[in-house]
């Protein structure tokens, strides 16, 4: 049946319920006040006149959510038709890297097309650390691991990229994935351009970029006073953290990224390592100024657990505050924080490894400035790891909250119907 039709049966349905529900309501109503002269028990008359009014009124909700939404899909599809464009959804760019980045990439891949990892690219241990000495590459390995968190192939092909060889060969703790991207990076003679091929290989939804092209080395000056050279080798000093930076300091970005960034509607930072994996990005200067810049919600996805040698004893507004005495302000406006509360075990665990959960500390992040929403946000397993389809769904809400209050102003949006406020969030997600 041709979508028009099937647009047009599904409107006429969910307007006939609406009507039925005018009748109901009416019908309970006039039975309520006896207009009929009904002989009725006056606490029977009462019964059936709520017991119309509330199925009514239920009816009409959910009819009337279900025709303005027929009528808002139809509407964005075919404007989308109209544009020729394949992209939809939010324009969001994810800053970060590790394991950190790739769990918030899976659930936005599946909101937007319009999605943007920025990565960093300081990591010096593991496989990526001897591919980067040893054939003079950036370090593959967070991006390898946003690539496939962004693809869209088969369960096989994804246990490909991200296995790891075994043994004592000279193939021993690398990852094929890594090992992929060096040989694409010969092939083409680019880094970047073997991004952009591995992605067409891997059907990626929307684009990975590396926050620099330059050869950086990100260095810590700990509360000592000793300098520590190399991500891998921070959080083994076991020392509270001064500050991180980046040798050469002037390393200068990625133009895509930057551009990226001015075209945002939503810039995510984090979750994952504070001093090595989310700040690193933001120590190339026009990257944190892009961001500064930017009309764009900004959002910072906090830890769930403090890391031994990074963040011991930490609180969620010492992360931010982080953040701000590395590149400044204006970077985060909303802060999401996991409220879930974690089993007795399982911290136990962690424990082991001189991990905790962060502390939520949401007067302190306020008083910064930014505003504080916590959540739950972690997965319901041995290993706490922020859920991908919880995230994406805060996200999206965010977005739809940032996109009716720049459109009404502050003060008419907090008198907005929380009905209607869902009504035009959805019809703002659904013509993005």
């Amino acid at each position: 049946m041709p979508s028009k039709n099937r647009f047009q049966i599904a409107a006429v349905c969910w307007l006939v319920c609406m009507l039925v529900c005018l009748a109901l309501i009416g019908t309970g109503t006039a039975i309520g006040f006896n207009i009929w002269k009904i002989a009725l028990n006056p606490w029977a008359r009462v019964f059936w006149s709520i017991i119309m009014i509330a199925v009514g009124l239920s009816m009409g909700y959910y009819g009337t959510f279900k025709f303005f939404w027929t009528i808002v899909s139809w509407l964005a599809k075919h404007e989308r038709h109209r544009n020729g464009k394949g992209n939809k959804g939010p324009k969001i760019v994810a800053i970060g890297g590790g394991t950190g980045l790739g769990a918030i990439l899976r659930g936005l891949k599946e909101i937007t097309s319009n999605l943007t990892a920025i990565v960093t690219v300081a990591d010096d241990g593991g496989s990526s650390g001897r591919l980067r000495r040893e054939f003079g590459i950036l370090p593959p390995g967070d991006i390898r691991n946003c690539l496939v968190a962004m693809a869209d192939i088969e369960p096989l092909m994804e246990k490909l990229f991200q296995y790891r060889f075994a043994g004592s060969s000279d193939l021993s703790g690398h990852n094929f994935g890594n090992l992929f991207i060096t040989a694409m990076t010969d092939i083409t003679g680019d880094f970047e351009a073997a991004i952009r091929e591995s992605s067409k290989v891997l059907a990626v939804r929307g684009q990975v970029l590396p926050a620099t092209l330059e050869h950086v080395v990100l260095k810590a000056e700990l509360a000592d006073g000793r300098i520590v050279t190399g991500e891998s080798e921070i959080p083994k000093a076991r020392v509270p953290i001064k500050r991180v930076f980046l040798e050469p300091v002037d390393c200068k970005p990625v133009p895509e990224a930057v551009a990226a960034l001015e075209e945002a509607e939503i810039i995510i930072l984090g979750p994952g390592s504070l001093y090595t994996s989310v700040i690193p990005n933001l120590l190339v200067a026009e990257i944190a100024e892009a961001i500064r810049n930017s009309a764009a919600i900004k959002v910072y996805v906090c830890n769930a657990m403090t890391q031994a040698g990074e963040t011991d004893d930490y609180s969620a507004s010492r992360h931010i505050e982080a953040i701000i005495n590395h590149a400044g302000t204006g970077l985060v406006d909303i802060a999401v924080v996991n409220n879930e509360v974690i089993d007795a075990d399982i911290l136990e665990r962690y424990a082991e490894e001189c991990a905790e959960p962060v502390a939520v500390d949401l007067e302190a992040i306020a008083r910064l400035g930014i505003k504080p929403l916590a959540a739950q946000v972690i997965t319901k397993t041995n290993f706490i790891r922020h859920d991908a389809d919880k995230l994406a769904r805060i996200i999206l809400e965010i977005y739809r909250a940032h996109r009716i209050e720049r459109a009404f102003g502050k003060s008419v949006t907090k008198r907005i119907n929380p009905f209607l406020k869902s009504l035009i969030g959805l019809f703002i997600t659904k013509l993005s």
